[in-house]
């Protein structure tokens, strides 16, 4: 018999009342819809692909960096432990987790910005609706149907997990405003209010959904900052200078322990970081769904605004690791080095396969050959691309173009 389900809030979403799959399948006798969700998610090639795609560096380099799937299981870990604070249902918040990063494609964010660019006339490119497309189109591994057939509560919550796309008025919101929301979640949208109703995208997500959000920004800040004393692209003395909040931290190390060796002040911060920010997000979290008067999900959704955040105050300690490592990591000159080329197999491979598809694999090359026009072609080398590890993506461009090219 499957255990006895945790005491959830009414504010929190409830497996047993879930809007439903587009394609209608029995219940599991073991299992919530939510948990069948999350399983689906860790079983998807996808998902797999995530152990050797770039979070920051190249992990060609080394095994010790995160890499997208170490990021993601991370990020799965402080969503749970959010969720369970706030009575939510934990298994709707670590899918959304475990499924975040699905539609990245190789060598991080880079990757993504070459793809976008070489899309611009046929919809761009957008790894959130990358995800939508992967769960519900590109995975092929049920007998019954395309994609991984998940629950409405999480479609939505990877669809809107950051946030609103369009103004109560109907227009994108500031993220979109230039370019419009993504073709593939408005399309889809469409078909999910034809069936088990419109994801909603005026509206907030789930209070799961927003936990895993900000799980994903706790992490970012917490690893980032490991990355990157450990590559030595910055010093603790140049971070606590950047950064009140962590010189605070440092300061209780010290006064706790002493002189620690470099590794152990390191883990210690990274440590406290993540328990500084849970603490925080958890007590202003309660202090604002409290606020709101919301007894169901839905008046989560319909609050007007986020209510799993941080305090002022660890927004401010938030924004100033996040400017810190912008300039210091993620712009150092190392790391703008190894973009650039990343960048440039990504613009090589894009147009080569575009006039040759036979250079991809066959069931590539048949759906190049099966779509409907110029922008359904390059959709679909979009989509074999964003799929690639690093790894091969490398390896790929070495065949057809450069055996040459190197990453180190």
């Amino acid at each position: 018999m499957p255990a006895a389900a945790p005491v959830l809030a009414p504010y929190a979403c409830d497996a047993s009342r879930s809007r439903g799959r587009l394609v209608a399948e029995p219940a599991s006798p073991t299992r919530s819809e939510f948990q069948r969700d999350r399983d689906r998610i860790v079983h998807s090639t996808a998902f797999r692909r995530l152990a050797h795609k770039t979070q920051v560096f190249v992990p060609l380099s080394s095994d010790h960096f995160r890499t997208r799937l170490t990021h993601t299981i991370e990020v799965a870990q402080i969503a749970r432990a959010l969720s369970r604070g706030l009575g939510l249902d934990d298994d709707l918040a670590e899918a959304l987790a475990l499924a975040h990063d699905l539609g990245h494609t190789p060598f991080g964010h880079v990757g993504e910005d070459a793809l976008d660019a070489l899309m611009r006339d046929h919809g761009g490119f957008d790894h959130n609706a990358q995800a939508l497309r992967l769960v519900t189109r590109l995975e092929r591994r049920y007998a019954r149907f395309d994609g991984l057939n998940l629950t409405w509560e999480t479609l939505e919550g990877l669809v809107k997990h950051n946030g609103p796309l369009l103004t109560p008025e109907g227009r994108p919101t500031a993220k979109f405003a230039r370019r419009g929301v993504p073709r593939p979640i408005l399309e889809f949208d469409a078909e999910c209010a034809a069936s088990i109703g419109a994801l909603g995208l005026a509206t907030y997500a789930s209070a799961e959904a927003q936990a895993a959000a900000i799980a994903d920004d706790i992490a970012y800040d917490a690893h980032d900052i490991d990355d990157g004393l450990r590559a030595g692209l910055f010093e603790l003395d140049d971070l606590r200078t950047a950064s009140p909040f962590v010189d605070e931290l440092l300061r209780e190390i010290e006064q706790a322990y002493g002189a620690l060796e470099r590794a152990r002040v390191i883990h210690e911060l990274g440590r406290r970081i993540i328990t500084r920010f849970i603490e925080d997000a958890l007590n202003e979290s309660a202090r604002r769904i409290a606020a709101s008067g919301a007894q169901s999900a839905a008046e989560i959704r319909s609050a007007g605004r986020q209510v799993v955040a941080f305090s002022e105050a660890m927004a401010a300690a938030d924004r100033s690791i996040k400017t810190f490592l912008f300039t210091a990591m993620y712009r150092h000159p190392e790391v703008m080095r190894v973009r650039e080329k990343a960048s440039s197999i990504v613009e090589g491979l894009f147009p080569l396969f575009l006039s040759d598809p036979r250079a991809m694999p066959l069931e590539w090359d048949g759906a190049y050959r099966g779509a409907r026009d110029d922008s359904a072609r390059a959709r679909v080398v979009a989509d074999y691309i964003a799929g690639m590890t690093d790894r091969y993506a490398l390896n790929e461009y070495r065949r057809l173009i450069d055996v040459s090219m190197d990453l180190a």
